[in-house]
């Protein structure tokens, strides 16, 4: 079945986007803690993280085509892309739990098999779920639509997942704080172990059960037939990315969000502890306000660009997340402004929304590519546009994995101690600032290339639409 115009009811939007939920339960939470546990809880060197960060991340780079192109070419019997929820969720979990475990604490052969695991698992689902996404329909104001609930519930894990050292305190043993003269939990340690790998089991499954109700409320109407993808192979990855030059712009903007994403992310945790000094609780209403402006501002997408057009939105938003970033450096430099924990919420908020809008939209330009691609060739490569779409997402979080790392050996990072020197706390303020800022800048010039409009896209749609 070829629906152009099939529009979802809210259960099967609110079912296909609990996908999204169930991934960010476990992205995110790699990408927020997984490099602080390991320096703070499993006893790796910063250096030696992320070196680690970056070996995944490329063999990642040979694995991601491998998948894209076993999910276009084979038909398992629950779906085309669909299966994949099931098949990748089970091990995905398991190596999720494996991950936050320190049962062999300091062991960084441990670490590899884990974190590699997590990354081949987690391309297993998220290729073919991409590729899912744009097999609901083509209509472009209903993939907005979906787009916007998917992010909702995407950045809903992330409230969830930033409660994180609220949670790990419920498990983690008690400390007398010198400061407070009270017994207080901590979540920075090794004696925190048992805490951090109960809270990540309970994150895992939670995942897990998320992508089965996704599985049974997906269905696939847009796909390729079994006779065109029987000739797919993984050289067709790298065609596809010649001959399609908007793919070529998402991808490189793509890379750019998620560098940023994952040396904000990173840094964030160490930013709260050691520059600010900040409880638990305090650290947890930052980190909530990093997610909450989605739940704001995502609704209203749709008529943003209506209003302002793709290019406009993602110059505005990115402006203001840029913005927000030059405010926060400006009020961690100023002692009398550092110590405002308000304030510094305010900043966060806007810095926030710019961030989530933008990056949250992008999501909506995937089934753009591939269309334009069906359009340019005739056959429609949705596993392949989306492995092409994890590589360079991929390759963000490994440079975005790194950099932190490398930043944090730079300046001196001491894990074992509670107290960083000055230029430690200055890295750490590059890190959440002035850094994403620049990669910012460097991201509003390239989505200026892209030429997908709307009007664009329904014209490619009709044209497809005759053709079959």
């Amino acid at each position: 079945m070829d629906d152009c115009n099939y529009k979802l009811s809210w259960r099967q939007r609110i079912g296909f986007s609990s996908g999204d939920l169930a991934q960010n339960l476990i992205y995110q939470t790699v990408s927020i803690w997984l490099l602080f546990f390991y320096t703070n809880v499993f006893g790796l060197k910063p250096g030696v993280a992320a070196v680690m960060f970056l070996v995944v991340r490329i063999i990642d780079v040979i694995w991601d085509p491998v998948v894209g192109t076993l999910v276009d070419k084979a038909n398992p019997r629950w779906g085309k892309y669909r299966s994949w929820l099931v098949l990748g969720g089970l091990p995905l979990a398991a190596f999720a739990m494996l991950c936050f475990w320190n049962g062999f604490s300091g062991s960084l052969l441990y670490a590899y098999i884990t974190y590699v695991g997590l990354s081949m698992c987690f391309t297993l689902i998220n290729v073919p779920y991409g590729a899912l996404g744009s097999s609901l329909t083509r209509d472009t104001d209903e993939i907005t639509v979906l787009t916007s609930v998917r992010m909702f519930l995407a950045n809903l894990a992330g409230l969830i997942i930033k409660t994180l050292p609220l949670v790990i305190a419920i498990f983690a043993p008690k400390v007398l704080n010198p400061a407070t003269g009270r017994m207080e939990a901590v979540y920075n340690t090794p004696e925190s172990a048992r805490a951090w790998f109960i809270t990540m089991s309970i994150f895992a499954l939670t995942g897990l059960a998320l992508l089965i109700f996704c599985f049974f409320e997906s269905r696939e109407r847009i796909v390729m037939d079994k006779k065109e993808s029987a000739d797919v192979k993984v050289s067709d990855l790298w065609m596809e990315l010649v001959r399609n030059r908007p793919l070529r712009i998402l991808s490189f903007f793509f890379i750019i969000s998620f560098t940023t994403m994952s040396i904000s992310n990173a840094a964030d945790s160490y930013f709260m502890t050691y520059n600010i000094g900040a409880t638990p609780f305090m650290t947890t209403a930052f980190m909530w306000l990093g997610t909450i402006p989605a739940f704001i501002f995502l609704p209203l997408v749709p008529a943003i660009k209506k209003k302002i057009g793709k290019n406009g939105m993602f110059r505005m938003f990115l402006g203001i997340a840029i913005f927000g970033m030059i405010l926060m450096y400006l009020c961690v430099t100023f002692p009398a402004l550092k110590s405002c924990f308000p304030l510094l919420c305010v900043i966060q908020f806007v810095k926030s929304t710019g961030i989530l809008v933008a990056t949250g939209y992008m999501w909506a330009l995937v089934p753009e590519v591939v269309t334009f691609g069906e359009y340019a060739t005739g056959r429609r490569v949705a596993g392949i546009v989306n492995a092409l779409i994890c590589i360079f997402m991929k390759a963000g979080m490994a440079i975005g994995g790194a950099v932190p790392g490398l930043v944090l050996a730079w300046v001196g990072f001491n894990g074992a101690s509670q107290v960083q020197t000055p230029l430690a706390e200055q890295g750490i303020l590059w890190l959440v600032t002035l850094i994403p800022a620049l990669l910012f800048l460097l991201a509003i010039y390239v989505i200026g290339k892209y030429e997908l409009s709307d009007k664009v896209m329904d014209e490619i749609n009709a044209t497809i639409t005759k053709r079959k």
